[in-house]
C-alpha cells in the first residue's frame, strides 16, 4: 500500500473521531491534520526537523496549508491531548522480533511461475522465502 494512501486512510479515521473539535477562525489547519501529522511523526520517529522536510518534501500536497516548522511545533503540543487518544499505552514489556522461513533453495529461483517469496538475506545468508514478524508485550 503505497505511502499517500496510508496517509489519507489515517485522516479519514482520525476526522471521524474528532467531529466536535472545530477549527479556530484563524488556522490554516484542521485539527484533524494537526492530529495526522503527529501520529506520522510518533510512527515515523526521528528527530522533528528531518521529519518536516520528509513531509513537505513528499508529501506536501496533502496538506497545501502546512505551517512552517516551528509554528507546526506549537500546534502538535496545543493537540498533543487529542494524538495521544490514537497511540497505544506504552508497555512495561515488549519483544519484537523478525526471522526468515526459507521455502525454496536460492539456486531454485526463478524456476516456477507460482513461486512464493522473495530472495534476501536472512540470519546472515541468502533465501528465498519470506519474513515473518513477532510482536509480544505485556498483554499477550
Amino acid at each position: 500500500m503505497p505511502v499517500d494512501e496510508i496517509i489519507i486512510r489515517l485522516f479519514v479515521m482520525v476526522d471521524d473521531r474528532l467531529v466536535d473539535v472545530k477549527k479556530p477562525p484563524d488556522a490554516r489547519l484542521y485539527p484533524s491534520q494537526v492530529v495526522t501529522i503527529g501520529l506520522l511523526f510518533a510512527l515515523k520517529g526521528g528527530t522533528f526537523r528531518a521529519f518536516y522536510r520528509w513531509l513537505k518534501a513528499n508529501y506536501g500536497y496533502l496538506f497545501p496549508q502546512l505551517n512552517e516548522r516551528t509554528r507546526l511545533v506549537r500546534l502538535l503540543v496545543i493537540y498533543q491531548q487529542y494524538t495521544d487518544e490514537f497511540l497505544a499505552e506504552p508497555s512495561l514489556f515488549a519483544v519484537f522480533d523478525t526471522f526468515g522461513i526459507e521455502l525454496i533453495h536460492p539456486r531454485r529461483k526463478g524456476r516456477s511461475q507460482k513461486q512464493l517469496g522473495r530472495k534476501g538475506v536472512s540470519n546472515g545468508r541468502w533465501i528465498v522465502g519470506i519474513k515473518v514478524a513477532w510482536l509480544i508485550n505485556d498483554q499477550g
